[in-house]
């Protein structure tokens, strides 16, 4: 019987001596997304729906292509302003299938702007942020290789019902999710990543209350 081969260990360190997943390790764009914003808590209306519209775009696609396109869709969108979203028109539609800088799906632009609607409606319940932000689980989870990490939770099935309920759509429980990791609401980070832990709201080592 001859032994196992050792499992790839999911994390590379970088030469500069920090410790990041193999997705992060390579790509310049990915690796700066990764050490300065991802899983960052993001706190105020327009960056919320910034992101939460942004995932919608995603979905199909890889994350990279997202975000090599994102100056190009703060430009056609107003910088996520959902005020000024939520006043587009057929000659706004017309520019955004137009602009071959972003994802010229009509679905998820119609989206958008369906969006940028319910989130100025919002306001009278609180708005957006707090709304999403108030589906924070007690315990995060605590993955060291990458089938650890959910793509779902109760708290994502929870909120996207709930944001469906508030006319939200492309809101499904894994885009909800991705947000929620996205902007801080739970840690993904492996252990052992230098990111575990550093945006504030979770300890590094144990999925214990936040």
């Amino acid at each position: 019987m001859t032994d196992a081969a050792p499992t790839p260990s999911p994390l590379v360190v970088g030469d500069d001596g920090l410790t990041r997943p193999a997705w992060a390790a390579v790509d310049p764009l990915l690796r700066e997304y990764y050490d300065t914003e991802w899983g960052m808590p993001v706190r105020d209306e327009r960056g919320v729906f910034e992101r939460l519209s942004l995932e919608a775009f995603q979905s199909g696609l890889s994350w990279a292509t997202i975000l090599r396109k994102r100056p190009a869709f703060r430009a056609a969108f107003d910088g996520f302003d959902p005020d000024t979203v939520a006043g587009y028109d057929d000659a706004d539609i017309a520019r955004l299938m137009g602009d071959a800088g972003i994802v010229r799906n009509r679905a998820k632009i119609l989206a958008t702007l369906t969006n940028a609607r319910a989130t100025v409606a919002l306001r009278e319940r609180g708005g957006l942020a707090d709304f999403v932000w108030s589906f924070q689980p007690v315990v995060t989870p605590a993955p060291v290789s990458f089938d650890e990490i959910p793509t779902t939770s109760a708290e994502s099935k929870a909120l996207a019902k709930a944001l469906r309920a508030e006319g939200f759509v492309f809101v499904g429980p894994t885009t909800m999710f991705a947000l929620m990791e996205a902007i801080g609401i739970v840690d993904t980070h492996l252990l052992g990543s230098h990111r575990r832990g550093t945006s504030g709201v979770w300890p590094a080592d144990a999925p214990v209350v936040g």
